[in-house]
């Protein structure tokens, strides 16, 4: 059987690859967590999560799926609102679903009178706030004089009227982190390939250890996976 999870974007599945790896590495007992596909949003409105879920429903029995996982970033929208969004999606592609209370919680969905699905979801965040680049800001494990300085910067901005938002602060935040205190000499001769979210495969590939997996920050996420744990 599959478990499937539902990502935002490329760089959202790259992550939890990276840390689905570096849990499992440690398993000496339990069952591994195991994802065998990932179906991304490219951004997220209702329509294309709900989407989604409908193209699962349609293959489901064909590709064996058994729990489907939903991986959005929270933003500002707080859990309940996001719960909402979810629910309306699950509500509209499967009859008579259970309701989704709570994140890391699995429900039953009846497909038909022999096929069941479990289905559970997590809002990326940082204290019910945020996305990717908010949690890699959090994790962060480098000396990181560059990225630092850039509360400077903000409060410069802020003082002369200006503003920026988190979620934008973040993004930059983090991608000076990876082109000034991450990235060696030899890579910054290809920073665009080797320096920059643009290509966060290579990073996660090739340097995963500027971010600290075992931050309680990921304590969440890591509950959540843990729904995914398989005998193989």
């Amino acid at each position: 059987m599959s478990n499937i999870l539902i990502v935002e974007s490329k760089n959202d599945k790259i992550f939890l690859e990276a840390l689905i790896k570096h849990i499992n590495s440690d398993i000496q007992v339990d069952p591994p967590i195991f994802v065998d596909d990932y179906e991304e949003l490219k951004g997220l409105d209702q329509a294309k999560l709900t989407i989604v879920l409908e193209d699962l429903k349609a293959s489901l029995i064909e590709r064996g799926i058994e729990k489907i996982g939903i991986v959005i970033d929270i933003d500002d929208q707080g859990t309940d609102r996001r719960l909402e969004m979810v629910n309306n999606c699950i509500k509209n592609v499967f009859d008579n679903p259970e309701a989704l209370n709570n994140t890391s919680e699995l429900i039953k969905l009846t497909i038909d009178d022999v096929t069941e699905i479990e289905i559970a979801c997590y809002f990326t965040n940082v204290d019910n706030q945020g996305e990717l680049e908010t949690v890699l800001k959090a994790i962060k494990t480098k000396d990181n004089p560059h990225a630092e300085c850039l509360n400077d910067w903000r409060k410069c901005l802020t003082n002369k009227g200006h503003k920026i938002t988190n979620k934008d602060f973040d993004k930059f935040w983090v991608s000076i982190y990876l082109r000034y205190d991450t990235c060696s000499k030899n890579e910054q001769k290809q920073a665009g390939r080797k320096c920059g979210m643009s290509n966060f495969g290579y990073i996660m590939e090739h340097k995963s250890n500027i971010w600290d997996f075992e931050h309680p920050i990921l304590k969440d996420l890591k509950n959540f996976l843990a729904l995914f744990k398989t005998e193989i």
